[in-house]
């Protein structure tokens, strides 16, 4: 597996990754695909700007094109005005449970800890994601509690995880 960067040619993934109905149950529901071009678009652009690392998840001997998911890091603003790192993840359903998303997390947040200018990096899986919320113990995070965010104009309870880069589980080699 390796990551690269988002391109424009990425839409038709993120349209699978953000307009199917399963792939977006613990975000409230499918996005219109109109939604889901223009945040292919910010993403290039936060990119562009290396104000965010949007990376495509390819598998080892995937066909030109072929992604199994995406991994971001990027700053969100918490409602007390607070900017921090927010880390999330989606793995296509034929290439789930097979490690990409854990491997993908670990991957960016190592690259995170050698850039150094992220900080803590949060994570917020939906509290019924058993997937998402067991990367993040498996990968060090610290659960802080319950909480509400907004997702796409959607509030989504979740499980509020922290964790320091560098100090995740399973840096380096396994």
């Amino acid at each position: 597996m390796r990551l690269r960067n988002v391109e424009a040619g990425d839409v038709e993934a993120y349209v699978r990754m953000r307009c199917d109905a399963g792939m977006m149950a613990e975000l409230g529901g499918p996005l219109p695909r109109e939604a889901v071009e223009e945040r292919l678009r910010k993403d290039l652009r936060l990119v562009a700007e290396d104000s965010a690392w949007a990376k495509m998840i390819v598998p080892d001997g995937a066909a030109d094109g072929e992604v199994a998911g995406a991994v971001m890091l990027w700053q969100a603003e918490e409602e007390d005005g607070a900017v921090v790192s927010e880390i999330g993840w989606m793995v296509l359903p034929e290439y789930q449970g097979r490690g990409f998303a854990k491997a993908a997390t670990r991957a960016v947040l190592d690259a995170a800890a050698q850039d150094g200018r992220w900080g803590e990096v949060h994570a917020n899986p939906g509290v019924a994601n058993g997937a998402s919320n067991g990367i993040c113990r498996t990968l060090g995070f610290r659960l802080l509690g319950e909480r509400d965010v907004d997702f796409a104009g959607r509030i989504l309870r979740t499980n509020h995880w922290v964790v320091t880069p560098g100090e995740h589980t399973g840096s380096g080699t396994e």
